[in-house]
């Protein structure tokens, strides 16, 4: 975990349906748990930091990085070609924070809870909206940090 004194940690769960959540560390509670394209999260971002002139420093992002996987499970082509995928969107998100001058952290999957259901996600979180498994995991990157 990083030194942050970041009031808002935005969770990414890189994919073609990227996740993306926000913990608001003064309110102590998830701000948005929720998935959208990954052209949409990098856009969302850059109009935030471009127009609203925002401090970065006011925000941490932590991003799941799959390239520190170590352990895999039955391969077939169709998971290596997914993995490869994944991969190459945790690099293009870790370019994409560098460039912009962002405050980041690459996180290994085996530290995070994920693939929760949404009633378990509800137990724990106590997060009344509608999710799906990408935002809920981009949640729990963030969730009470």
């Amino acid at each position: 975990m990083k030194d942050t004194k970041a009031r808002y940690i935005i969770g990414i769960d890189p994919g073609t349906h990227t996740g993306l959540a926000m913990w608001d560390r003064e309110e102590k509670k998830l701000v948005y748990a929720h998935s959208i394209a990954i052209h949409k999260a990098i856009e969302s971002i850059q109009a935030t930091f471009k127009f609203e002139k925002n401090d970065d420093s006011e925000f941490l992002f932590r991003i799941e990085d799959a390239r520190l996987r170590k352990w895999f499970g039955e391969s077939t082509k169709g998971k290596e070609q997914g993995a490869g995928s994944i991969k190459r969107d945790c690099s293009i998100w870790e370019d994409f924070m560098k460039d912009w001058g962002l405050n980041y952290e690459m996180v290994d999957p085996k530290r995070q809870t994920t693939k929760l259901s949404s009633e378990q996600f509800k137990n724990l979180t106590g997060w009344e909206g509608k999710t799906n498994e990408h935002g809920r995991d981009a949640a729990m990157l963030v969730f009470g940090y």
